[in-house]
């Protein structure tokens, strides 16, 4: 049975790979870094682009880094390049969005949940998938409609 949508009030874009943890920038093959990007990054962009036409005015995107911090420039360190390197790259992208989507009152975000206890967080993260969810829920529902093009963790607006 297929379902044809005509508008859509919210975008939440949470897929991500992680397939270059314990490698180094110089042991990473192109192949895996190849991969990374195609899902964190060019996956984020071919679902906004896909779902961009059906957005109301006053929707919301948000893009979700599933890291603690690995996205952001500001604190990256060496640990899985390939993966913080998409994020990073997935952060420039949030912007771009934000930027495109201005004249539509689409509001465009990224959120860092933090270290959760998923598939690919493992279980000795210290956050459960509810916590983990708060800050894009709110993103989605209850924050202000003016923030835009920015990136959050537990609420607050943080560096990229």
């Amino acid at each position: 049975m297929r379902t044809e949508v005509s508008a859509l009030d919210v975008l939440i874009n949470n897929a991500g790979v992680l397939l270059d943890e314990g490698l180094d920038l110089f042991t990473l093959d192109e192949a895996t870094f190849r991969a990374t990007l195609d899902v964190n990054l060019l996956g984020a962009w071919r679902v906004a682009k896909a779902f961009a036409p059906l957005m109301n005015k006053g929707g919301r995107i948000i893009t979700i880094t599933i890291s603690s911090g690995g996205g952001q420039i500001s604190s990256m360190g060496t640990w899985a390049p390939a993966y913080c390197i998409s994020k990073a790259a997935l952060n420039a992208l949030t912007v771009q969005l934000a930027h495109a989507l201005q004249g539509r009152d689409i509001a465009v975000n990224a959120a860092c949940p933090g270290w959760v206890r998923t598939r690919m967080g493992g279980n000795s993260a210290p956050l459960s998938t509810q916590e983990g969810a708060d800050t894009p829920v709110w993103l989605a529902t209850e924050a202000p409609q003016s923030l835009s093009g920015a990136f959050f963790r537990n609420r607050k607006k943080i560096p990229w």
